[in-house]
């Protein structure tokens, strides 16, 4: 106890040295947003989305990563004061304004409303909420959860999941609609609109689609199905969201074959090649977490994830991947275009 008051306490002083005002005011730290005032480093940084971690931030701060993912653990016995010191905290460390990104989907995937000093009760799942109102009771909990995101100071949801599934059997079932493919489409633009007039990122997830596929957070995941099947079903509720605003679309690490049988789909150029050509989408393209089983055998996975096409990489370990990456720039494997079209829509969205 007495650790996390003199934690607690130098984030405050911290944060004053810095001129950021704490509790419910809205911070007035000033930061870049023109990709021209940014170093080679700091564009690099901007690339990712680390997750954070309880306990000195600063070698991570030090990279400019431009967003921070936090889990419930960051959250842990905080009052909504201090989650909004501790975010200040990253923002005034920070030249470039943050994503500050969760995973609060409701059900088996609640990052923050599982503390009660931050929520009455931990939302529920999707389904549980279509099953007792339909989509006014979706919306509904869409409006309260992003308020209180927002409230805290974290403008990113990793949310809709976009998955079709119908199956009780599947691995992504439980974090899904669970209806067919047009429902959850109608759902999935209505949860953007919804997050979007309260001031919170929407992220798209898992593009092309889980379909009936195992957890590609202990291994790889295989999908045979014919693309004809992700046109039909998987793609719809993506068209949906983008043709909503969808802000970025997080893509999956199963490997579709029909695509692309060498690599999975977050480091694969075909599969980005149908979500900006074929489908239009012109906002951010983030891989899933990248310390997933799913990637462990890879080379040079970073690299591949830039060149494939994605913005924003989400990483546990950002040295490795920052070095990784800034070491492919200097000798030319990723040309300086690639990386400055990303920065560039990475700042834009912020804009927005």
């Amino acid at each position: 106890m007495i650790k996390r008051v003199i934690a607690v306490i130098c984030s405050v002083i911290l944060i004053s040295s810095c001129g950021v005002k704490t509790g419910k005011e809205t911070t007035a730290v000033k930061h870049t947003e023109n990709s021209a005032e940014l170093t080679l480093e700091e564009k690099v940084g901007q690339l990712f989305i680390v997750q954070c971690v309880n306990g000195d931030m600063s070698a991570i701060l030090e990279k400019q990563p431009g967003g921070i993912l936090m889990f419930s653990y960051n959250f842990d016995d905080l009052s909504k004061d201090e989650v909004i010191a501790k975010i200040d905290g990253f923002r005034a460390a920070l030249k470039v304004e943050p994503y500050i990104a969760v995973d609060e989907e409701g059900g088996t995937v609640v990052r923050v409303s599982n503390h009660s000093a931050l929520a009455p009760e931990a939302y529920k799942s999707p389904q549980y909420y279509y099953g007792i109102g339909g989509m006014p009771a979706i919306i509904d909990n869409t409006i309260e959860k992003s308020e209180l995101l927002s409230s805290l100071g974290i403008n990113m949801n990793l949310a809709p999941v976009a998955d079709v599934s119908t199956d009780e059997n599947d691995f992504i079932y439980a974090r899904s609609l669970g209806q067919d493919a047009e429902t959850t489409a109608d759902y999935v633009s209505a949860v953007v609109r919804a997050m979007s007039n309260h001031n919170v990122s929407s992220c798209l997830k898992h593009f092309p689609g889980y379909g009936n596929n195992t957890d590609t957070h202990t291994g790889i995941a295989i999908d045979n199905r014919p693309l004809s099947e992700f046109y039909e079903k998987d793609l719809l509720p993506f068209r949906s969201g983008i043709d909503a605003g969808a802000d970025a679309v997080l893509v999956s690490h199963n490997i579709i074959t029909a695509a692309d049988p060498d690599q999975p789909a977050s480091i694969s150029p075909e599969i980005h090649r149908i979500l900006r050509d074929e489908l239009g989408f012109e906002g951010l393209i983030i891989t899933d977490d990248m310390s997933m089983g799913a990637m462990a055998e890879y080379d040079t996975p970073y690299i591949k994830a830039v060149l494939a096409g994605n913005d924003m990489i989400i990483v546990s370990d950002i040295n490795s991947a920052y070095n990784e990456v800034l070491g492919a720039v200097k000798d030319g494997t990723i040309p300086m275009d690639v990386l400055d079209n990303a920065v560039e829509r990475i700042l834009e969205s912020k804009r927005r």
